[in-house]
């Protein structure tokens, strides 16, 4: 590979690459604020500019560029020598975060940014000590731009990039560049308010405090905030999300970088959609129907007796030589599957398994950019499909409304029932077909009519208080971590079907065990569910690592 020289290292680079580029992939820290990968090279905040000497053509002899170049727009070659340490380099730095600074106001204590501010921390790193400018800055108006978007322009350095982002990656359009000079701001076309499905992402682009975040204002210092790295749990597109918390509850979720699959962005959709984690309508203990609620200081007790409940529902099932009909919800990750269909297997061979419905809304939607929004709003109907058929073992899946008409035949007198929708999504016909057997066992996350109706309601964790993984609208097969401690009482379908298993076993073979799902790795997946046929391609180093639960013991 091609090399050039950066402050007296040489480093490598891919041709094409700007100077700005091999040094970040090289992690020579080069300060900037108006370049971002994803966006056009605009070259405008003049913070990265360099001193650079490249070979003459002719004599190859090292000649000096007339004056500093911005590394973010000078294509790197063969031999260069750039410094962005040299004393003209670094005057330039100090000049320009004086400028940056002159009318940028003071209020670090109260902003939003500050902690994941550039403009702090390159004063710190480039700028001066103090500020020689003592006349009165100008007062830029605060404007709320859209739904989820303020603008507080005397903030603003403008570098463009959430102008930038609304042309070239939404072509949306709604931002612009008014006036010239000291009052130059950012601001709406007349009547065009910011409302694409990925605005939220100007509030990610800015490297100020500009752009603020109306959902998040004011809530937390983001350096209170835990960061853990997950996978959108609502939509198919498999965006790679952090998932930022504190003290058990969820603030924030922004996006990774993964430019195979969601590039820098995420929807609003995603962004704004995990609130249904801390919804009061939270199931939080298990209950059987017609007994009196447990005490919320015993779950042990009320987990003990819940499964014993479900257990004897299938052994009374047994008895009147009716099958156990599972479904198996599309929010689930691949590790739920696999646990739950292995317990319904053990307990009857001919168990119908049945991936649960599917919900779209309208169509998938492309932006100019290339980010796709799906319709299909599960995180991983494909993966559950993949486990269910791997241990069916050439039995057909079923899906939702297969599961309906097999109830209706009467063959059945136990369905286990999975939810952990965001939303309600019990279908009349759904209660219906479930009105058929003997005793209906329902997993879910929020109260809604099928754990009105259900016999036994075991209270399931969502998707940022487990580990697992999800396979995306593109068949890529995602890692997600545990992010808080699962809502008070309740548990990861993982976890209450290993527990059931567990009891299972020792009810019939008289032994008394203690059982842990400590570790579920890809590797036993692929393994014991067929699921070899996975592409190594598709994963990133990333996204094969080994899949953590941190589960609890269960003594029986």
């Amino acid at each position: 590979m091609p090399e050039l020289t950066i402050n007296g290292k040489k480093h490598s680079f891919k041709p094409g690459q700007t100077i700005l580029q091999a040094a970040l992939d090289e992690g020579v820290e080069v300060p900037h604020y108006c370049y971002h990968p994803g966006l056009s090279v605009v070259a405008n905040c003049r913070i990265c500019l360099g001193e650079v000497w490249a070979p003459n053509p002719r004599s190859g002899k090292l000649e000096a560029f007339p004056k500093l170049v911005p590394t973010c727009q000078q294509a790197a070659s063969e031999g260069m020598v750039v410094y962005t340490d040299s004393p003209k380099a670094v005057a330039n730095q100090k000049s320009v975060m004086e400028f940056l600074l002159i009318n940028h106001p003071v209020d670090c204590p109260v902003c939003d940014q500050a902690g994941e501010c550039h403009l702090q921390d390159y004063s710190y790193q480039y700028g001066r000590s103090q500020t020689r400018f003592q006349e009165a800055k100008n007062k830029q108006p605060k404007k709320d731009v859209g739904p989820n978007v303020l603008l507080y322009s005397d903030r603003c350095i403008m570098c463009t990039r959430c102008v930038r982002f609304t042309r070239e990656v939404t072509g949306t359009n709604e931002l612009m560049v008014d006036g010239r000079g000291s009052t130059e701001q950012i601001d709406i076309f007349p009547g065009v308010a910011l409302n694409n499905e990925l605005s939220g992402n100007v509030v990610d682009l800015c490297p100020v405090g500009a752009l603020l975040d109306k959902d998040f204002l004011f809530q937390q210092r983001v350096w209170f905030l835990k960061k853990t790295a997950s996978i959108d749990g609502i939509t198919s597109s498999g965006d790679n999300i952090s998932v930022e918390h504190n003290e058990g509850r969820v603030y924030r979720v922004k996006p990774r970088t993964n430019e195979a699959v969601n590039k820098w962005w995420i929807t609003d959709e995603v962004r704004y959609g995990w609130k249904f984690v801390h919804s009061d309508a939270r199931l939080t203990m298990p209950s059987i129907k017609g007994k009196p609620a447990f005490d919320a200081l015993k779950p042990m007790q009320a987990w003990s007796e819940s499964y014993a409940a479900v257990d004897a529902a299938l052994k009374s099932a047994r008895s009147a030589k009716k099958h156990l009909a599972l479904l198996v919800s599309p929010m689930l990750s691949c590790e739920d599957a696999f646990h739950l269909a292995q317990y319904a297997l053990a307990h009857d061979p001919d168990a119908l398994l049945a991936i649960g419905p599917v919900p779209f809304h309208g169509e998938d939607k492309s932006f100019p950019g290339g980010f796709t929004i799906r319709a299909e709003k599960a995180p991983n109907a494909r993966g559950v499909r993949r486990v269910l058929e791997a241990l069916a073992h050439g039995k057909p899946v079923a899906n939702a409304q297969g599961f309906e008409s097999a109830l209706a035949s009467g063959s059945y007198g136990v369905a286990l029932v999975t939810g952990n929708y965001p939303s309600d999504w019990v279908t009349p016909s759904l209660l219906k077909a479930l009105s058929s057997v003997q005793a209906v066992i329902a997993m879910d996350t929020l109260s809604n009519a099928l754990t009105a109706m259900a016999t036994i309601v075991l209270p399931g964790a969502v998707w940022v208080e487990k580990a697992g993984s999800f396979e995306n609208a593109n068949g890529r097969l995602q890692s997600f971590e545990r992010a808080i401690e699962p809502l008070e009482h309740a548990r990861s379908e993982s976890q209450i079907a290993l527990d059931l298993l567990a009891l299972h076993t020792a009810l019939h073979t008289g032994k008394h065990t203690a059982i842990a799902c400590a570790s579920t790795t890809r590797a036993d997946m692929a393994r014991i569910a067929g699921l070899e046929g996975m592409s190594n391609a598709l994963y990133t180093p990333e996204q094969v690592e080994t899949v953590e639960s941190d589960m609890q013991f269960v003594e029986l």
